[in-house]
C-alpha cells in the first residue's frame, strides 16, 4: 500500500474541503521510521499502568505513593522537552530522535540493577530516564510528522501516525499482564503465614524481579531502531535550514502572541492528566467494583486500549467529513457524560462507561498538538516542545486521583478529576482553538 498516495480530504476553519496527498512519495521511509516511534513510546507509557499495581504489591505501598510512578515519568517529559527542542533546533530532527532513542534504551536497561537492589526510588529514576528519551521522541516526531506535508492536512496526518501509538499501548498492557503479573493474589491469612515462616520478603523480591525481562528486551529493540535511523537520510522540513539565526528558528516570547497555542498547552495538560489518570487506576477500578483478579483486570485494560486504537483510526477517517476541532469537542462532551456514569454507577455499568472513554479520547492528543502548532512558522519546534511539556499533567493528576481515592475511599469519586479535564478540552475544541488564529490566516 502506497501511504503517500492516500487521498486527503480535510476542512480548513472556513469549512472548505481540500484534497491532496498525506506526504511526498520520497519521504516514505523516514515517515515509516518516525511513525514506528509512536508505537515504541506507547509501550512504556502503558507498562506504567501495570507497574503501579505491581509495585503496590511488591513494595507494599499506597495508591498515592504508587502514583509517583507517573510523577517521575512525566517529570522527565516536563524537564527534557525544552532541551530536546533546543537540540533539534540546533542539529535537526534526526539528531534529536536518535538521542531520544538512546536515552529510552538506557532507562529500560536500568530496570535490571533497580530490580536487583530492590529500591523503589531506583525504579523511579529509571522511569525518569526513559521519559527523558520519550520527551525527545514526542517533541521531534509530532512536530516532524506535522510538518512533513501540507499544513492543511497536519491534523489528519498526525492522527494517522498517532494511530500506531495504541498498538504500542496495547502491547505494553499485554506484556505487563502476561509477563509481570504473576497472578498470585494472597489473602491476609496466607501473608501472615509467609511472614511467620520468613518467606514473605523473598516472595516480594521475586515479584519485583519479574519486571526485568520485558524492559531489557524493549531497550534492545529501541537501540537497534536508533541505528536504523542513523543510517537513513531525512528530508528538510519547515524551519530546518543550515543557518541558525534567531529569526529562522523563532523566539520563545513570540509564542505568547498566539492565544490558540497557549490554550493548546493548557488543553494538552488536562488531556494527558485525564488519559494517564484513567488508565493508571483502571485496573484498580475494575478490581474495586467487579472484584475480578488482577490478570482479568489487566485484560480489561488491554481491551480499553484496543478501543483507543479503533478510535484513533476511525477519527482519521471521520476528519474527511468533520472539522477536527468540532469532532474533538463532540468527543469531549461524550466523555464527560461517560465519566459521570462511571462516578454515579460504579460496577459493571460504570466499568463499561470508563472503558468507552478511551475510544473518544483517542483523537485528542494529536488534534490538540496539530491545532496548537498552526500558524507558528519558525516557532514550531519550540512550540512543539511546550506542548510536549504539558504532558506533565500526567504527573499532577495521577497522584491527585490517588489522593482523592484515599480520602473518599472511592475510586469512582477519583474519576471526577478526568471529568473536569474533558470539560476544558470541549471548550478548546469548540472555541479556544480558533482564538487569534483566524486573524493570522486572513
Amino acid at each position: 500500500m502506497d501511504l503517500s498516495a492516500l487521498p486527503e480530504t480535510n476542512h480548513a476553519f472556513d469549512g472548505q474541503p481540500t484534497s491532496h496527498r498525506l506526504f511526498a512519495r520520497e519521504n516514505l521511509v523516514p515517515f515509516v521510521l518516525v511513525t514506528a516511534l509512536f508505537f515504541f513510546w506507547g509501550i512504556p507509557n502503558n507498562l506504567n499502568d501495570v507497574l503501579i499495581r505491581q509495585f503496590m504489591k511488591s513494595f507494599e505501598i499506597t495508591r498515592f505513593k504508587a502514583g509517583l510512578v507517573q510523577s517521575a515519568f512525566y517529570m522527565g517529559y516536563f524537564l527534557l522537552s525544552m532541551p530536546a527542542a533546543l537540540v533539534m533546533r540546533r542539529f535537526g530532527y534526526k539528531t534529536g530522535l536518535v538521542t531520544g532513542l538512546f536515552l529510552f534504551a538506557c532507562g529500560t536497561w536500568l530496570f535490571w540493577p533497580a530490580a536487583i537492589v530492590g529500591q523503589y526510588g531506583f525504579f523511579l529514576m529509571a522511569l525518569f530516564v526513559i521519559a527523558s528519551g520519550l520527551a525527545f521522541l514526542e517533541t521531534g516526531a509530532n512536530s516532524f510528522v506535522s510538518q512533513l506535508g501540507d499544513p492543511v492536512s497536519s491534523e489528519r496526518r498526525l492522527n494517522f501516525a498517532q494511530a500506531f501509538n495504541p498498538f504500542g499501548a496495547i502491547s505494553g498492557a499485554l506484556i505487563g499482564t502476561v509477563f509481570i503479573f504473576s497472578g498470585i493474589e494472597l489473602k491476609p491469612a496466607q501473608v501472615a503465614v509467609m511472614k511467620t515462616s520468613g518467606t514473605w520478603q523473598p516472595y516480594l523480591h521475586h515479584e519485583t524481579l519479574r519486571v526485568i525481562t520485558p524492559y531489557l528486551v524493549l531497550g534492545s529493540v529501541v537501540f537497534l531502531w536508533a541505528l536504523l535511523i542513523i543510517r537513513t537520510r531525512f528530508p528538510k522540513v519547515a524551519g530546518e535550514t543550515t543557518s541558525h539565526a534567531a529569526t529562522e528558528h523563532g523566539r520563545f516570547r513570540d509564542l505568547f502572541r498566539h492565544p490558540h497555542f497557549v490554550l493548546a498547552v493548557i488543553a494538552q495538560f488536562f488531556y494527558v492528566g485525564a488519559q494517564v489518570g484513567t488508565w493508571s487506576y483502571f485496573i484498580q477500578y475494575v478490581q474495586d467494583y467487579t472484584h475480578q483478579p488482577e490478570k482479568v483486570a489487566g485484560y480489561f485494560l488491554s481491551g480499553t486500549l484496543v478501543a483507543f486504537g479503533v478510535g484513533r483510526f476511525s477519527a482519521t477517517w471521520f476528519m474527511k467529513f468533520v472539522r477536527p476541532n468540532v469532532l474533538m469537542g463532540s468527543y469531549s462532551v461524550i466523555n464527560v457524560l461517560l465519566v459521570a456514569i462511571g462516578v454515579e454507577f460504579p460496577g459493571w455499568i460504570g466499568l463499561w462507561a470508563i472503558f468507552l472513554t478511551s475510544f473518544f479520547m483517542s483523537l485528542m492528543f494529536p488534534t490538540i498538538f496539530a491545532l496548537g502548532l498552526k500558524g507558528l512558522g519558525p516557532n514550531t519546534k519550540i512550540g512543539g516542545s511546550l506542548i510536549v511539556m504539558a504532558i506533565v499533567g500526567g504527573a499532577v493528576f495521577t497522584p491527585l486521583m490517588g489522593l482523592v481515592s484515599q480520602t473518599t475511599h472511592s475510586m469512582a469519586m477519583a474519576m471526577l478529576v478526568p471529568l473536569v479535564c474533558y470539560a476544558f478540552i470541549a471548550y478548546y475544541g469548540f472555541a479556544g482553538c480558533r482564538i487569534g488564529l483566524a486573524r493570522q490566516t486572513e
